[in-house]
């Protein structure tokens, strides 16, 4: 069946209520592991139904917000998602207090057990008033950035659309591109300001009312953060500090020096190259991804034949569609779903092998039957997308005939690049939420302030609205999913390794470890596998200091000649 005709049913919350507690009854009174065992299963196929219509709706607003009936749809489980979490809380109490605990942990992942406690403490009837409005808070931020129509150079574009002009090589462009840009935000400041102080207040009083010091202890227990705590994200944070930063500040200046700038503006960081950034060749990509996915593995070649027969990709930029890109697993068609905006820049290329790394993950771990542990938590997720972008360096002739080593040299310099700016988006939530009275000028002027630590290179002379401390309204995770962003900074480091053991030490095992990482889900924890894969953990900082430079002076040994 294909996506376009999987039928959507808003569920009888009754019906469904009634069902649950039947078979929570039969999970919580069985006689023995057998009949436990029984009801559970039958607990993951009704949980299993509800997400599948959950994920649905969600999709299919994101592909046209200013569809009526999955709009209203989307308001439907904005209300109601955090009434059936409570519901299943009760599963999880349920299971946490089972007489089979032992033969459960025996079969069961410790992760579930893990998440059972997390949820637990997450939420209950106090807060879910306060949920509720939250998710409604988060909608008006995606509506409001989906609704921008930006006239351009005689065309009406969205905002994914206008990005594509940043790479231009006419300076004069992406200066002009990057000024429409940011008046979109500037004339709707008022406005994400209303909805980040609303967000921020609601999430404050969840924490309070849930006995937490403050929404940062919260968010992490909310990330499912099992194997390590605050204290080593803010080391890391430190170590990106002191270790990326001046490497960093390095390539930047020879990016200056390569395109012959006097002075660096925030319009020229975008441009790598004078002769203009790799753009992928042909409207073709998924033609080419498809050859690239056989030749990879037959796994990943009967996978991407998959998700092209049963329409799985929505990959083009339109208006009223969600900014971004994502990829959700859709359980009752135990396939995922590919969501993006492209917008002819070599961006297209990592969005696809990014959340084609998701999407792979889930189709390898669609035999877990526990709806929460298909996709395991989101900094260990995270490896799986940004080393699928690594693992295919070998087709990117494919994407950029004759401008591959532009491209690689772009990709892995955004990789390192990438890393303060992650860290920063972390810190600047944590002095947020640490900080809930913050009026908006006191939040930007934190922004600021930590931008010019984590990016110095970041010249806004030329922009009063970026001095000001407005860049962090375009980043939707700090509205939509607080405290995920450090997340790809963890893996990002993982990935990096995965790139070092395919691309400079030629490791035969590689494909191998990144196919058993992808099989286990969500049944282990991020340190566990980081250890599976046999990898480092980002918390070592001389094994990360040697990995950081090895990328370092890789970017270093291709020539300048090499890049025209």
């Amino acid at each position: 069946m294909s996506f376009s005709t999987y039928p959507y049913q808003r569920p009888e919350l009754e019906q469904y209520e009634k069902a649950f507690r039947q078979a929570l009854q039969l999970f919580a009174t069985a006689s023995n592991y057998s009949e436990a065992k029984k009801a559970l299963n039958q607990l993951n196929q009704l949980r299993s139904e509800i997400a599948t219509n959950a994920k649905l709706a969600y999709i299919r607003h994101s592909i046209n917000t200013n569809d009526s009936f999955y709009r209203a749809e989307n308001d439907f489980w904005d209300h109601h998602q955090p009434l059936i979490d409570q519901l299943h809380n009760e599963f999880y109490e349920k299971l946490l207090d089972s007489a089979f605990e032992v033969e459960l942990k025996q079969e069961f992942p410790e992760t579930l057990f893990l998440y059972a406690e997390d949820q637990l403490r997450l939420l209950n009837d106090a807060v879910v008033s306060l949920k509720q409005q939250e998710n409604e808070t988060i909608s008006q931020y995606t509506q409001l950035i989906a609704s921008a129509q930006l006239e351009f150079q005689g065309q009406t574009l969205t905002l994914s659309e206008l990005a594509a002009f940043f790479t231009a090589t006419d300076r004069s462009v992406r200066k002009a591109a990057h000024k429409v840009y940011e008046a979109f935000f500037v004339a709707h400041e008022e406005d994400f300001d209303t909805i980040f102080d609303r967000l921020v207040q609601l999430r404050h009083q969840q924490a309070q009312q849930l006995g937490f010091e403050n929404y940062v202890e919260y968010g992490d227990r909310l990330m499912n953060r099992w194997s390590y705590d605050r204290k080593q994200l803010q080391s890391f944070r430190q170590f990106i500090i002191e270790v990326v930063v001046p490497i960093n500040q390095k390539l930047y200046q020879r990016q200056k020096d390569r395109l012959q700038l006097k002075d660096f503006y925030h319009y020229d960081l975008p441009l790598v190259f004078p002769t203009g950034n790799a753009q992928p060749k042909g409207d073709d990509l998924v033609q080419k991804a498809q050859q690239m996915y056989h030749e990879l593995s037959p796994e990943t070649g009967d996978f991407f034949e998959q998700m092209i027969d049963q329409e799985l990709l929505d990959l083009s930029s339109r208006p009223g569609k969600q900014s971004g890109g994502y990829c959700e697993f859709i359980d009752g068609l135990q396939m995922p779903f590919i969501f993006a905006n492209f917008n002819g820049t070599s961006d297209d290329v990592d969005v696809l092998t990014h959340e084609t790394g998701h999407a792979f993950q889930s189709y390898l771990s669609r035999w877990i039957e526990e709806t929460e542990l298909v996709f395991p938590t989101s900094d260990t997720a995270e490896i799986h997308s940004m080393s699928m972008e690594f693992l295919t360096w070998p087709w990117m002739e494919k994407f950029f005939p004759h401008e591959r080593v532009k491209y690689q040299f772009a990709h892995l310099s955004g990789a390192l690049q990438f890393l303060p700016y992650g860290a920063l988006v972390d810190h600047f939530q944590e002095e947020v939420y640490l900080h809930p009275s913050w009026s908006p000028e006191e939040r930007k002027q934190c922004w600021r302030k930590l931008e010019q630590s984590y990016c110095p290179e970041r010249n806004y002379q030329e922009s009063d609205a970026l001095a000001r401390g407005l860049y962090w309204y375009r980043q939707g995770h700090i509205f939509e999913v607080p405290f995920y962003y450090i997340d790809y900074t963890l893996a990002q480091v993982c990935a990096l390794q995965f790139w070092q053991r395919r691309i400079v030490t030629e490791d035969p095992t590689v494909w191998e470890d990144y196919l058993a990482i992808c099989r286990i889900g969500g049944t282990k924890t991020f340190l566990e596998t980081v250890s599976y894969g046999h990898l480092a953990s980002p918390f070592d900082y001389d094994k990360m200091t040697e990995l950081l430079n090895i990328a370092s002076d890789y970017l270093a040994d291709i020539s300048e000649v090499e890049l025209k």
